[in-house]
Order: C-alpha cells, then structure tokens, then sequence
C-alpha cells in the first residue's frame, strides 16, 4: 500500500470505534431521557440499544465522517435520530428540551471518560505498540466527542441547542423557531461549507478542550491546538 493509503487506513482504525460510540451513545441518551420523562417511543422501537448498527444513518455516520477525514476538517456525523413522542413528555416544551440536552451531555460524559483513559495510556509511557494506540483512540475519543457537545448545543434547530431554546422561550418565539427546523440542515452545509462552522465552534472547542486537560492533567496532550 502507498504511505497516503496506509495513513488513511490508521486513521480509520484511530478514529472508527470512537466515532461509533460517540454518536450511537448521543442517540440513545435522548431515548433515555425520554423515558425517564415519560416518553418511551424509543424503548419500544428498540432504539435504546447499545448496537451501533440500529443506529447507523449511511450517510451521517459513514460517509461523512469519511469524507470529513479525508479532507482534515472538523471531524462530525450524525446517527438516526431516536424518535420521540413528544405529547407523552409530561410537560412536553420543558421536557423536550431536557431530551434534547441529555445529547450532548452524553458526548462531555464521553470525553471525560476517554480523558480518564488517555491518563492512563500516558502513565505507561506510550512510545509505540498497544498502548500508543490506546492513546491516539482517546484523543480521538475526546476531540469527537467534544465536538459533537460544542456542534449540537449551536442554538439552531434541528440541532439539540436549537431544541433547548425553544423550551427556554416564550411560545410564540419558539414557534418562529420551530419554522426554521425543515432549513436548519442546508443552513448547517452552507455554514460549513464557506468555513463559518469552524470560526463558530474554534474557541468553545479550544476552551473546554483546554479545561478538560486542565482538570485531567492532560496538558500535554495536543487537541485543538
């Protein structure tokens, strides 16, 4: 194989299992929360599973998670959304809104616990072998799921942010809200797409990624810097 191949095929062994769990486990924390509130839409569509594969959308969690390695960018994808049936919530505007956070708090869950792992992979001194790679996968780990946290809390539908400031503003306001949902995802490309996206998320990513290696001790661990 070419050196460019054999790098890209590392990347895609560095990156694949976090990505996964990244955003299967963002999917699911919405359907917990759901039935935690009452709704339980998700539980009996069998969508509170664990198994990445009832989770994968071919083009959200494959191709462009792919395609966004390939070309070195912010690296972001998306699973199936879980369903949620939002007259069960027991006081639907606040509680879909508390659904919608449980995403990306999934995805600080996630970084921190993949900080904790890449602790420990720098307490064995990793040079090379099995606990270098152990070391490349948690910062993967981490930078996916950072990423996913600072993305999905941008206050537009039908990101999760744009979910939770429907629930925080008045009804009338987020009626208005709600009507840009059907455009949120070409709204989404076009900020990506002309580089906007980047700039947005540039210094929540660098700061809570500077604070989670502060709290960590990780500070010699490169993130988004």
């Amino acid at each position: 194989m070419t050196p460019d191949l054999v790098s890209l095929v590392q990347k895609i062994a560095i990156w694949a299992i976090p990505v996964l769990f990244a955003i299967t486990l963002h999917e699911v924390a919405h359907g917990w929360a759901a039935r935690a509130l009452g709704d339980r839409t998700a539980e009996m569509l069998g969508r509170m599973s664990l198994n990445p594969i009832k989770h994968i959308d071919p083009m959200g969690t494959l191709l462009v998670p792919a395609i966004m390695l390939m070309l070195g960018g912010f690296l972001f994808g998306w699973a199936k959304p879980v369903p949620i049936g939002i007259r069960n919530l027991r006081n639907p505007r606040r509680d879909f809104a508390l659904v919608a956070l449980a995403g990306p708090m999934s995805n600080l869950v996630m970084a921190i616990g993949w900080g904790i792992l890449a602790k420990i992979a720098i307490s064995m001194n990793p040079q090379e072998g099995v606990w270098l790679g152990v070391l490349l996968m948690a910062r993967a780990g981490i930078i996916i799921n950072l990423v996913l946290m600072v993305l999905n809390l941008l206050p537009f539908p039908p990101l999760d942010g744009g979910r939770v400031l429907a629930g925080l503003l008045p009804e009338p306001q987020a009626r208005v809200l709600d009507r840009i949902e059907p455009y949120g995802l070409v709204i989404l490309i076009v900020l990506m797409v002309t580089g906007i996206l980047s700039k947005i998320m540039i210094w929540p990513l660098m700061l809570s990624g500077d604070a989670l290696s502060t709290v960590l001790g990780l500070q010699g661990l490169p993130l988004f810097n």
